[in-house]
């Protein structure tokens, strides 16, 4: 099945009265957190150690939903903003790269989310949030926008949003929603320790909806987390422990060794496409984007293995030229560099 996505009409398909039709159905719609990055301007430091920073656009569900529309399909971001000059300045990069953004909303209590993200000398992550409360944990049920979210074919989200109310019953009204209106599910469990109260709370929280997903990728790490320890490689953990009877799509990313997948009918692995990395931040939103954005197009290559694999190729190729340039969404890449990328590790 060919796109239906007509260049420029994504923002015109919330407004359609009627709940549009097939064609018109919304193809990805991602829900929780959007924030602004603050990156050093110099690499391999502490936060402490960093001479300055640069702002930058993320948030998972908000880079997933890019990284879509910058493929060629269809995208919208539901979640909530500060009513500040930072909010209005990522609602409108929203716009700007063709993401509905209709499902927005402002808060005048809070304010936008901030992070600052360092890569240390050692390679680690360092995070530091200012989220106390920030505007997308404020995100009310009553402000969710309906009409949208039955236009979901396929329905993204993280763990983060189930962390405090009111966005966590937001969260899951809107999952129930899409799940009534024929979407697929899709979730990222995206773990950030330092946001939840405890590492207990933060297992419960992400296993608390787990049951519900379709479609589900996750990390190495996550699934040392989730089952308290065991060996992320071992199949037979994660199929034990982790894939559950209502899973289609079950994918453990290896960063630049690729990644495995496991469905009811057959698991393997798919390697990655080799790259010198600049910068990680926003790789597996945009191998997200890369399998969402092929399953939005057509459902049916979860049972055909060969094509569920070229898929996931296209996949880390996403990942892979993610990591080339610095920051999420400005290194976020098109459908032409992708099959580029993936044509010239093949020859």
């Amino acid at each position: 099945m060919a796109h239906n996505h007509i260049p420029g009409d994504s923002k015109d398909h919330a407004s359609n009265t009627n709940g549009g039709s097939q064609d018109n159905k919304y193809k990805v719609i991602c829900f929780g957190e959007m924030l602004i990055d603050f990156v050093p301007t110099v690499g391999g430091v502490s936060l402490a150690e960093a001479p300055a920073f640069k702002k930058a656009p993320g948030g998972a569900p908000a880079n997933v939903a890019v990284c879509i529309s910058r493929l060629g399909g269809s995208s919208a971001f539901i979640g909530k903003l500060g009513d500040d000059d930072f909010g209005y300045m990522l609602s409108d990069i929203l716009k700007e790269n063709n993401v509905d953004n209709s499902g927005v909303r402002f808060e005048t209590n809070a304010r936008t989310a901030l992070a600052f993200v360092t890569l240390r000398a050692d390679g680690e992550r360092e995070f530091l949030f200012f989220r106390h409360p920030s505007a997308d944990m404020l995100l009310h049920e009553s402000e969710l926008d309906i009409n949208l979210l039955k236009q979901a074919k396929i329905f993204h989200y993280g763990s983060i949003s189930l962390i405090s109310e009111p966005c966590k019953s937001a969260h899951l009204a809107a999952m129930k929603i899409a799940k009534s209106s024929g979407s697929i599910l899709s979730y990222d469990p995206n773990l950030r320790l330092a946001l939840w109260p405890s590492p207990e709370a933060a297992r419960d929280g992400i296993m608390s909806i787990w049951e519900q997903a379709d479609v589900i990728k996750m990390s190495e790490d996550e699934i040392s987390f989730l089952t308290g320890g065991d060996d992320p490689n071992d199949d037979n953990i994660v199929l034990k422990k982790l894939f559950h009877p209502n899973l289609k799509l079950l994918v453990v990313t290896e960063g630049s060794e690729g990644c495995r997948y496991y469905t009811k009918e057959f698991k393997g692995r798919v390697a990655g496409v080799k790259v010198k990395p600049v910068d990680t931040t926003g790789a597996g939103d945009a191998f997200v984007g890369g399998i969402l954005s092929s399953l939005a197009t057509d459902v049916s290559l979860l049972k055909d293995e060969k094509r569920l694999r070229e898929a996931l190729l296209f996949a880390n190729a996403c990942g892979a030229a993610t990591v080339t340039e610095r920051g999420a969404i400005p290194a976020l890449p098109t459908k032409e560099a992708v099959l580029k990328l993936i044509e010239k590790v093949s020859t």
